[in-house]
C-alpha cells in the first residue's frame, strides 16, 4: 500500500513554476508510479487503483506536452 500512498501524495503535489529538469523527474516519477500500481492492479483488479492511474497519466501527460513544447523552441 506504500505505492498508492505515494501515488496519492504525488497527485497533490504542487506543479507550478518547475524548471525543465523538474518537469522531466516528474514524468518519471509519474511513469515509475504507474508502472507500480499497474503491477499491483493486475493481482488484484481493484477499480479505485484504475482511477489512481488514469489520473497519474493526466498529470504525467500535461507535464510532458509542456516539457515537449519547451525542447521544441531550444
Amino acid at each position: 500500500m506504500e505505492v498508492i500512498n505515494r501515488a496519492l501524495e504525488f497527485e497533490q503535489r504542487k506543479m507550478r513554476s518547475l524548471s525543465t529538469s523538474d518537469r522531466v523527474k516528474i514524468s518519471r516519477e509519474a511513469k515509475a508510479l504507474i508502472l507500480d500500481l499497474n503491477q499491483i492492479y493486475k493481482e488484484r483488479k481493484d477499480q479505485k487503483i484504475m482511477d489512481i492511474m488514469k489520473r497519474l497519466t493526466v498529470i504525467k501527460r500535461k507535464v510532458e506536452k509542456r516539457l515537449k513544447g519547451h525542447l521544441s523552441a531550444v
